[in-house]
């Protein structure tokens, strides 16, 4: 939790606020106008707070595998008193089951990178598992393209995430890519946003028969 506020139970991450209205713009033309929305990886529950409020129409259920970020996605809630935004769920993006059937679309912000690849490749499973047929993926955070960084601070941002845990580190998003194809998600677009950063949009086909 560097960076961050732990002398209340909602914590207070800065990154969210800096990112949070670039990343909203993009989800509304890619999210859908109604359904349930899975935010894996929810961390502090600003950005749930944020998207529930901005999008009324959607049901927003935000999820961590942290009990401290639980208690602050709560604590948020409870501040914001939004009728849309649903109580955390422990969730690990890992797990081989998740506790929740379906989802609309899925959510995911600046976890693959902070998190060992095992858990990228549960997203992808989970994903498959859980989206509506239709349904869209979501992920942002920086990526590394062609084998290479797309800014110096990227590099150095990798070089920081690796020191602090191996298993971490910025991705290749060809590699992302592969590993969504491999379950039938379809790589629908890549956005680049401020801070060298990337939005990837990933859909599960309407039907088995356009896989």
């Amino acid at each position: 939790m560097k960076d961050w506020d732990r002398g209340r139970e909602a914590l207070i991450a800065p990154a969210a606020a800096r990112n949070r209205a670039a990343i909203l713009a993009v989800l509304r033309d890619v999210l859908p106008e109604t359904g349930t929305i899975l935010e894996i990886a929810s961390g502090s529950g600003e950005h749930a707070v944020h998207f529930a409020a901005a999008l009324p129409a959607l049901s927003w259920q935000p999820s961590d595998p942290e009990p401290a970020y639980r208690r602050s996605i709560a604590a948020h809630a409870e501040a914001a008193g939004l009728a849309n935004l649903r109580p955390p769920l422990d969730l690990d993006a890992a797990a081989a089951a998740w506790p929740i059937a379906r989802a609309d679309a899925i959510l995911c912000i600046n976890m693959v990178h902070i998190a060992p690849w095992s858990a990228t490749e549960g997203l992808m499973d989970g994903a498959a598992r859980t989206l509506a047929p239709g349904g869209v993926l979501f992920l942002y955070g920086a990526f590394r393209e062609g084998g290479r960084h797309t800014a110096e601070s990227n590099a150095a941002f990798d070089q920081d995430l690796r020191a602090r845990d191996p298993r971490w580190g910025v991705r290749d998003l060809e590699a992302v890519a592969d590993t969504a194809a491999r379950r039938g998600l379809r790589h629908e677009a890549r956005i680049g946003l401020p801070a060298n950063n990337l939005a990837l949009v990933f859909r599960r086909p309407a039907s088995a028969a356009s896989a």
